[in-house]
């Protein structure tokens, strides 16, 4: 793929910022929903008065419940507009307005400053990025001596995917420049973190493409609009992910990393 980052970035905001992700990915756009969620909100080790950054906040979820679980404040930082305000809707009405806030800004430049935060959470979010390294350096930069980053993404052997899953669609779909594992955790370290622990959780992914392709399915039966023409190409797609985790190309993991 030869798009620009800058487009790269404005079709994922674009796209989990839409009603048909909403509906297809339910309150929680990552693998693992909110119990993968709580175990990375343990990890931070925050409570009261601790500020978290919820790098790629998406619809505030996952900013709500480590709020609501830990009693942290959280900023959430997300590309798109809409759903920054989607957001900011969610914590009023889970009464949490007061400690869960939410900005647009870009990962790869969080408006945060130096050392503000004692701990930052990113799911499923690192793999679109299109400059990995600029967003791990800006994840150590805001963090406090000691602080923690709790992160989860998909993982790939990029190399050994097929076209399908090299594709705009498939960026988008956090697929497409998914990076292995163990290069998740160099980058974090040379951007100056310490990574504390790493872990796998491909269920988690299995469990999330099986319900994408059954709303998929759903979504023919009810000839949902907004979805289009783009309902057998969306499920042809997850066909492709689903043969790719199953032989090991694709996964989900944990990482938690600190900066010293």
């Amino acid at each position: 793929m030869t798009l620009a980052p800058e487009e790269v970035k404005s079709c994922c905001a674009s796209a989990y910022s839409s009603a048909a992700a909403r509906w297809l990915l339910g309150e929680s756009f990552h693998p693992g929903g909110a119990e993968l969620t709580s175990r990375l909100g343990r990890a931070l080790h925050v409570g009261s008065g601790s500020l978290v950054v919820d790098v790629a906040s998406g619809p505030g979820t996952s900013a709500v419940q480590i709020a609501r679980e830990t009693g942290c404040d959280v900023v959430g930082v997300d590309l798109a507009a809409e759903s920054v305000a989607a957001a900011a809707r969610a914590a009023e009405k889970a009464g949490l307005s007061t400690r869960v806030r939410f900005i647009q800004g870009d990962a790869e430049a969080l408006p945060l400053a130096d050392e503000a935060a004692d701990g930052a959470l990113c799911e499923c979010a690192l793999c679109t990025f299109p400059d990995k390294a600029t967003a791990a350096r800006e994840f150590a930069r805001v963090l406090r001596p000691g602080a923690r980053l709790a992160l989860s993404d998909v993982t790939a052997l990029p190399d050994e995917l097929p076209p399908e899953l090299t594709s705009l669609q498939a960026w988008v779909a956090c697929i497409a420049d998914a990076r292995p594992l163990d290069e998740i955790g160099s980058l974090l370290e040379q951007a100056g973190l310490v990574v504390e622990e790493s872990e796998r959780h491909d269920e988690a992914l299995a469990a999330m493409l099986d319900r994408v392709d059954a709303r998929l399915t759903a979504a023919r039966l009810l000839g949902a609009d907004f979805f289009g023409d783009r309902v057998d190409k969306g499920r042809e797609l997850v066909a492709v992910a689903q043969d790719a985790l199953a032989r090991g190309l694709l996964g989900y993991a944990v990482v938690v990393a600190r900066r010293p």
